[in-house]
């Protein structure tokens, strides 16, 4: 049976087709791309939606093919190559212990050598399996990971999120390493996404790196607004309620179309009102929100010098900033010379405090944004 949310807006997770806006073109595309025996790469900003994308794209997957194992990773938090290869095998144990229980024990024999320990989790209460790799044995872990795999008389399907963090790990052949056994496993099949678009296109399109052509590109653009409205209005409707086109445009335009910040603001107004008709809805929601935040940005902005501070509220006040480094510009806001605001701009950049579009330069985060506006 399907559940019925007592919120439709969904700001965490993945619950089912019903709960998640279009896409449906995106979805066929890379489930086809999957199941041809294509790798992707999907690239976008964060909080536009490739998550949630990658898991409609796997329920379809297991829709078509219940015997698919499809397994998520987001390797953001991980440090080296060791940290990257215990969650990629603790994935694979617990995706193949949801299944039967005589598949599940037959993992557990295979992959003995990765020292699994089963315990209960912490917030569902099911069964959950960790394991344990020595840094100095990751390379042979991996191997059993892709041997184990590759005996499965199934399709298996892996995305592995925010995959430029390999860039920051200490090991240097980690991408070599992945790409020597990904070549040759004919029935796994890979979605690489990522954030930080400047260093996923140099791991897939530089000829010196391992992974060079070895995917098919995707990138991901702001959910289209009209087919966006008739999904939330459709929401409200069935409470007996009302969203007015005009107020979802202005909320909108607001994010840019960042599905997650929409979002957010969606479930506060289906949990606070029917019907949305006024601007002041929308300006006493948002700030509700903002306001929220207030002591997370204020301690943010504590680490940050005098000159990254400015210029990260004067691109707040633009909106976007295609010429960070004009004289028209730095007059403005009485910004510091030049070259300390090409410094403040690459360390901002960096944090991802700061979003580079072809456009121009953005405040990555658009409550941030936000909040940095009233400021001034």
């Amino acid at each position: 049976m399907k559940k019925k949310l007592v919120n439709p807006f969904i700001c965490q997770g993945y619950e089912d087709p019903d709960y998640f806006c279009d896409r449906i073109e995106e979805t066929k595309k890379l489930s086809s791309t999957l199941y041809n025996g294509r790798n992707v790469t999907l690239i976008s900003p964060r909080r536009l939606g490739k998550t949630g994308l990658i898991w409609n794209s796997f329920h379809q997957i297991k829709a078509e093919n219940k015997d698919a194992l499809c397994i998520y990773i987001d390797i953001f938090p991980t440090k080296n190559q060791s940290e990257l290869v215990r969650m990629l095998g603790s994935a694979v144990l617990n995706e193949s212990l949801s299944r039967t229980r005589m598949f599940g024990r037959k993992a557990l024999d295979m992959l003995a050598s990765l020292r699994p320990v089963v315990g209960l989790d912490a917030l569902t209460g099911m069964p959950s399996v960790s394991v344990s790799v020595e840094p100095s044995q990751s390379d042979i872990t991996i191997r059993n990971i892709f041997g184990y795999l590759g005996k499965l008389q199934r399709e298996v399907f892996i995305a592995i999120d925010e995959f430029q963090q390999i860039n920051e790990y200490p090991e240097t052949g980690t991408e070599a390493l992945l790409r020597s056994y990904i070549q040759f496993a004919h029935n796994v099949h890979f979605i690489f996404s990522g954030s930080k678009k400047h260093l996923m296109f140099e791991m897939f399109t530089s000829p010196k790196r391992p992974f060079y052509q070895s995917t098919e590109m995707m990138n991901l653009a702001p959910l289209e607004e009209e087919t966006y409205y008739q999904f939330a209005n459709g929401f409200f409707v069935k409470n007996k309620g009302s969203l007015s086109h005009d107020i979802f445009h202005e909320l909108y335009i607001m994010f840019d179309g960042y599905t997650w910040y929409i979002q957010t603001i969606l479930n506060r107004f289906y949990e606070q009102y029917k019907n949305i008709s006024t601007v002041s809805q929308l300006k006493e929601t948002v700030l509700d929100v903002v306001k929220s935040k207030s002591p997370q940005y204020e301690n943010l902005m504590s680490f940050l010098t005098i000159n990254q501070s400015s210029l990260l509220r004067a691109i707040a006040v633009e909106g976007i900033v295609g010429q960070p480094l004009s004289k028209e510009f730095i007059g403005k806001h009485n910004l510091a010379g030049a070259s300390s605001v090409k410094t403040a701009l690459d360390v901002l950049t960096e944090k991802e405090l700061l979003y580079r579009l072809p456009e121009g330069y953005m405040v990555y985060d658009r409550f941030m944004d936000q909040w940095l506006k009233r400021m001034f």
